[in-house]
């Protein structure tokens, strides 16, 4: 079991998230900010998590106290050299699954830890195999799980993932939203680095 000096606050509204970090057995508190989640279009899609994780954590440096260690984290799909964000309406969600499909994708989770006196932002990447999905099931899906909350617009851990997903090449926790080995072995190393 991992005892750490440092008051873990992870700065997330996101269930799946705090479920996350609750599986590492380690006390933390939850808080958040509406940050800015834009990025500029010049960066390379693959660093878009993890510039958007660490703008996210620079939004609580001014009110970091001594003992805090803030997590943040940020989740992009991206298929046919593009990001799919969050989609807006049942019409968008349709059309990213049906663009995700008997097709491979990348998801990858960006994370930034920040004390008051260092800051470490990483990612980890996962390929996804997702097997042919029809319109009828892509319906079912939208209607009854309502995705508007996940990028891409599936939650691997709900139907979808169950009757979606052929294979993933990585870890399973990083297409859910957060690396939690990475995120345990700095924990681990924090104090140490």
């Amino acid at each position: 079991m991992l005892i750490l000096e440092k008051n873990v606050i992870l700065a997330s509204k996101s269930p799946r998230r705090q479920e996350l970090l609750k599986g590492l057995d380690i006390a933390f508190q939850v808080k958040s900010k509406d940050t800015d989640e834009s990025y500029p279009p010049e960066l390379p899609h693959e660093k878009v998590a993890e510039y958007l994780a660490r703008k996210k954590a620079e939004a609580f440096r001014s009110s970091l106290k001594e003992e805090d260690l803030i997590i943040t984290s940020d989740t992009v799909v991206i298929t046919d050299h593009k990001i799919l964000e969050k989609p807006a309406t049942k019409e968008d969600a349709h059309q990213m699954l049906r663009n995700l499909s008997g097709r491979i994708h990348k998801v990858i989770t960006g994370v930034c830890m920040m004390d008051s006196h260092k800051t470490i932002s990483f990612d980890d990447v996962t390929q996804v195999h997702f097997a042919e999905i029809n319109d009828a099931e892509i319906q079912y899906y939208i209607e009854r799980y309502k995705p508007f909350d996940k990028a891409g617009a599936y939650g691997i851990q709900e139907w979808i993932g169950y009757v979606g997903v052929d294979k993933i090449i990585g870890s399973f926790y990083t297409v859910m939203g957060l690396p939690v080995h990475k995120v345990y072995k700095e924990l681990k190393n924090w104090d140490s680095n």
